[in-house]
């Protein structure tokens, strides 16, 4: 199964007291009737008459503002899991990832990262601190996911204002989605492999319970190794700096610390302190009534990984500082010591969803959705603990949905978020505080065929608060976007969009002052930055050709006041500082993908698959900005006959060497990969075993959009076995 490319519909939510208030009135299904479930159609619940994938998120049945939704799903969710939700995503157009390591990683969309990515499980957000900072986890299980939607374009505004760059929407079943038509559904998955001696198992039941109820609960456990690689651990330039550096201490006499510096610029083939294990428990319930339903859950996600430190950690002379400036990107050795560094991580989260039916009138329906979060982090210096990250955090959002009239129709919403953070140890790098948010939107769309018109618009208040240093400071921000659509006969959908979006700095930009030993960086925030603004415009074309499905965006965004952060080439505390800087800056872009069956016959279909992407963003003065991906391609077939489907692909990356100040190079690479996926039961698609190899040639390669890639290379030649089953 491909990535599919769906025309969405969008969760909208509301502030914590209307939340709560809607706790207590029945919540309403998607369709006319409660949606049900068996097992012989229960992957395929969400495919449109016309075969495409429809999005889950609440609001307008089609939403072209989004300018392309990519679901990942089935077959294609199964071939790309991992523990983390970044490494999953990594071969849809537009989507790279941090790779911080094995055990952090987040999504890039469209070259944009952190604050400008938003995370979301079933619509509302993780209310983790992943987006602060590329070491931290995102405390998602890919494991459990039903599937994954990926959402780019202004009106994932709607979801927030930090959510210029898109976001990532994770369906599970905490909450059951669905009426049962059978006396208990068992979805489950395991999976290894080699390359990390990945052990990996994870199962969710659900059980109707009479009367309407479902109850449901799931649980899932993940263990990897220290991860292969192909080649050095430490990348060309830093591994000349290395041996460098051990000359030069042998010169001094010094025979220990060159001997050190050499076995860890000759260090390959394994990469240390990159082992993780992962745990998570969700239990929950529904109520379906009529057109209506309820439903809460509970759950905790666990995880403890490894920090891989830069090779030559502790080495570093002070005079030596420039000498290293160059060759990295905030994870520049630091003298805390040689010990190892490692995060534990655990989060409790419980969750509300629920739809109330209004009848006839001008509102046909009110959707909530509420999520609270205790989540703590602490980050391991040997078996000592550096810093400690405590949050808890509560998002809730309300959409009343409009009844049809003619050719209008539309959503308007409320949000509100919450967020205490509190950071204690000898490097709490941020000081206590606390944000509050309150934002309104709306979306509207008319139809006078074979046009659409879309308008989406969203307000914004955030207060940021620091009592301990006395800071506090509140912004206002409004975002809107207008689309216009065109549908050729044959179901093709041209359009354009653009977009006016704003931003109010985080608490870890304007707060950020001390040295942070996981990415081993000393941060400095900037109190006075100012709300980042961007104007926007984009391009697309997706639908059918012929046989065939394109997806195509060309996109241009416009900053002003840009907040970004940026070596400076300075030292502090023996860290490379880094510092949150303004300024205007663009981002320019295309993506797309196109899939043709090449042979098309009774029992057998041959599918060609190419998809790409391309992102260019500098400052004004044409300063490249940090961390962009390279130009990359994918390029694959793909036979598909009744018990097996055989995919073999190409994935090229190209050179970056447009670089940021102190930013190094990355060198381009190529992965060669193949699968089969074995259907055993005939007659029934249920039953997936599924033999990988990935980079089959063992090629070394690196994420340019990773702070870590100079030391942290991808992993080699990986063989992988998983067995996915609903019954």
């Amino acid at each position: 199964m491909l990535y599919r490319y769906a025309i969405a519909a969008r969760p909208l939510t509301l502030p914590l007291g209307l939340a709560l208030c809607a706790i207590a009135a029945p919540a309403q299904a998607q369709d006319s009737q409660a949606p049900t479930s068996d097992s012989d159609d229960f992957h395929d619940r969400r495919v449109s008459t016309s075969g495409e994938i429809l999005v889950t998120a609440q609001g307008l049945e089609q939403l072209d503002v989004l300018a392309g939704t990519s679901v990942v799903e089935g077959d294609e969710l199964q071939r790309n899991l991992d523990g983390q939700i970044g490494e999953v995503l990594l071969k849809v157009p537009g989507v790279s990832a941090t790779s911080f390591s094995p055990g952090a990683s987040r999504p890039v969309l469209r070259g944009f990262q952190g604050e400008r990515v938003k995370v979301l499980i079933d619509g509302i957000g993780a209310i983790d601190v992943s987006n602060t900072s590329a070491d931290h986890a995102t405390s998602i299980d890919p494991l459990t996911a039903e599937r994954i939607e990926v959402l780019r374009g202004p009106a994932v505004l709607l979801y927030g204002s930090q959510a210029i760059g898109g976001a990532v929407n994770v369906i599970d079943k905490r909450i059951p989605l669905r009426r049962l038509n059978e006396a208990f559904h068992i979805d489950a998955l395991a999976g290894a492999n080699t390359a990390a001696d990945l052990r990996e198992g994870g199962a969710s039941l659900d059980v109707p319970l009479g009367g309407g109820f479902v109850a449901h609960v799931d649980g899932s456990y993940r263990k990897t190794d220290d991860l292969d690689i192909a080649g050095y651990v430490a990348a060309p330039e830093l591994r000349a700096d290395l041996l460098a550096d051990a000359a030069e201490e042998e010169g001094e006499g010094h025979l220990d610390e060159a001997s050190e510096l050499r076995e860890a610029a000759n260090r390959r083939g394994t990469l240390p302190d990159s082992a993780t294990e992962t745990w998570s428990a969700n239990a929950g319930f529904a109520f379906f009534e009529g057109d209506s339903n309820l439903g809460a859950s509970v759950g905790i996600y666990d995880t403890f990984y490894g920090v891989p430190l830069r090779p030559g950690t502790g080495h570093h002379h002070g005079e030596e500082g420039e000498d290293h400036d160059h060759d990295h990107e905030g994870e520049e050795g630091h003298e805390h010591g040689e010990e190892s560094v490692s995060i534990g991580l655990r989060q409790y989260r419980a969750d509300m969803r629920g739809r109330l039916a209004l009848g006839d009138g001008f509102f046909s329906a009110l959707n909530t959705r509420v999520g609270f979060s205790d989540y703590t982090h602490t980050e391991f210096e040997g078996d000592e603990v550096g810093t400690v990250f405590d949050v808890k955090g509560i998002e809730a959002r309300a959409v009343l949905e409009q009844s049809a009239r003619g050719a209008w129709t539309g959503s308007s919403g409320v949000q509100y978020y919450f967020r205490d953070f509190d950071a204690f140890g000898a490097e709490a790098y941020v000081p206590k505080n606390r944000t509050d948010q309150f934002a309104l939107f709306s979306m509207q769309e008319i139809a006078f065929d074979p046009f659409q018109l879309e308008l989406a618009g969203r307000y914004e208040t955030t207060d940021v608060e620091s009592q301990p240093i006395g800071f506090r400071r509140s912004f206002d921000t409004f975002s809107g976007a207008v689309g216009l659509v065109y549908e050729t006969a044959g179901g093709l959908r041209l359009g354009v969009n653009g977009s006016r979006a704003e931003r109010a700095p985080s608490a870890e930009e304007l707060l950020s002052n001390g040295p942070h030993i996981a990415t081993q960086a000393f941060e400095i925030g900037d109190p006075d930055l100012e709300v980042e603004g961007a104007w926007g415009v984009e391009a697309f074309a997706r639908g059918s050709i012929g046989a065939g499905t394109v997806s195509l965006a060309v996109y241009r965004n416009w900053f002003d006041d840009y907040i970004f952060l940026a070596e400076t080439g300075l030292e502090q505390d023996e860290l490379p500082v880094f510092q949150y800087l303004q300024g205007d800056a663009t981002y320019s872009g295309i993506e797309g993908q196109l899939t043709y069956p090449i042979v098309e016959s009774d029992g057998f279909t041959l599918l060609a698959d190419v998809r790409g992407d391309y992102i260019r963003a500098e400052l004004d003065d044409g300063t490249p900005l940090p961390r962009i991906p390279p130009l990359r391609l994918l390029g694959a077939l793909e036979a598909q006959t009744g018990p097996f489907d055989v995919r073999g692909e190409v994935q090229w990356f190209d050179d970056q060497d447009r670089l940021a100040p102190f930013e190094t190079a990355t060198d381009g690479f190529t992965h060669v990969n193949a699968s089969i996926a074995w259907k055993p039961v005939r007659g029934n698609d249920n039953v997936t075993v599924m033999l990988q190899a990935d980079n089959i040639f063992d090629a070394e390669g690196r994420r340019h959009a990773s702070f870590t890639k100079d030391f942290v290379p991808l992993a080699g030649r990986n063989f992988k076995l998983s067995v996915r089953t609903s019954f």
